[in-house]
C-alpha cells in the first residue's frame, strides 16, 4: 500500500467507496483527513448528473464529512466540457435535473427546443412520453444525441432504478441513431477529473469499486487503479473479467493501515 500512499493524487468514486446511501463507509473520514493533511490533490468522481458541486458536499457535510465543492466533478460537468469543446456555443434539449442544465450554462451552451445541435439527456424523476417525442423529433431532424452517463440502472433507497442507459434506449430505437456517453467508463471523463487536480496519469490511484465502469476507465487512461470491495464488487466477480485492478482492498480505509 506504500505505492498507493506516495501518489501525489486520487480520483476517487463515491457510492460504493465514500458512502451506502445516507452512510459514511468505516474508515473514508480518516483517509479524507489523511489527504488534506498530506496535501494530497484530490477529487471524487460520479457519474450521476444529477447533483451539483456544492450540493454533493452539503449530502457529505450532513453524513459527518467536510470537502469543500472544487473537489467534485460530475458526469454532467464532463459533458457540458465535452459539447464545449466540439462546438463551442452550441445549444442542446436536455431532458435531465437542474445540476445538467446548469453545468451546460456554465459552458454557455444554451437551451433550445426548435432545432438544437444536441439532444441531451442525464437521470431525472421528471421524464416523460412528451420529453421522449420531443427528443426523438429533435434528433430524427439532425440534433446529435448525448448520454451524460451509459449506466442502465442506479441503486437508490427505494432499491434498483433505470438510469441514463435505459432512458435514452427508446430515443436510440425509435431513431436508429446511437448515443455517445460522456461518463464511465468512457476515459475522456478521468482525464477532464485529471486537469482538475493538475495531475499526470501517473502520479495519481484511480479508487473505485465498479470493473465494468471505474477500473476499466482507469486502465484506459493509464492510471494505477484500486479496487475496493465496500461496494458491488466481490472478490471472486474480479476474474469474470479479461483484465484486472492493480490493487484490491476492502475498503479505503485498509490503505493507511
Amino acid at each position: 500500500m506504500q505505492e498507493v500512499l506516495q501518489k501525489e493524487g486520487y480520483i476517487l468514486d463515491m457510492d460504493g467507496v465514500i458512502y451506502h446511501g445516507n452512510r459514511i463507509l468505516n474508515g473514508v473520514k480518516e483517509f479524507v483527513e489523511w489527504m488534506i493533511a498530506n496535501g494530497k490533490k484530490f477529487v471524487f468522481l460520479t457519474n450521476s448528473p444529477e447533483r451539483t458541486p456544492h450540493e454533493l458536499s452539503m449530502k457529505l457535510e450532513r453524513m459527518g464529512l467536510s470537502v469543500s465543492a472544487e473537489h467534485f466533478y460530475t458526469s454532467a460537468m464532463a459533458t457540458a466540457e465535452f459539447l464545449n469543446s466540439q462546438a463551442p456555443g452550441c445549444t442542446a434539449y436536455v431532458i435531465g435535473e437542474a445540476a445538467l442544465t446548469k453545468a451546460m450554462y456554465d459552458k454557455k451552451i444554451y437551451m433550445n427546443d426548435i432545432n438544437p445541435d444536441y439532444v441531451v439527456l442525464g437521470e431525472t424523476r421528471t421524464y416523460s412520453f412528451e420529453k421522449l417525442e420531443k427528443a426523438i423529433e429533435l434528433v430524427n431532424r439532425g440534433a446529435k444525441l448525448i448520454g451524460a452517463n451509459p449506466d442502465t440502472v442506479g441503486v437508490t433507497e427505494k432499491g434498483v432504478m433505470p438510469a441514463t442507459g435505459s432512458l435514452i434506449a427508446p430515443i436510440e430505437i425509435a431513431t436508429g441513431k446511437k448515443a455517445y456517453f460522456v461518463g464511465k467508463p468512457n476515459p475522456l471523463m478521468l482525464r477532464h477529473a485529471l486537469n482538475q487536480i493538475g495531475c499526470h496519469s501517473a502520479d495519481i490511484a484511480f479508487i473505485g469499486d465498479r470493473m465494468d465502469t471505474d477500473i476499466i476507465a482507469g486502465i484506459e487512461s493509464n492510471v494505477d487503479t484500486v479496487l475496493v470491495l465496500s461496494g458491488v464488487t466481490k472478490k471472486e466477480d474480479i476474474e469474470k473479467f479479461p483484465y484486472r485492478p492493480k490493487y484490491v482492498v476492502g475498503g479505503v480505509g485498509e490503505l493507511l493501515q
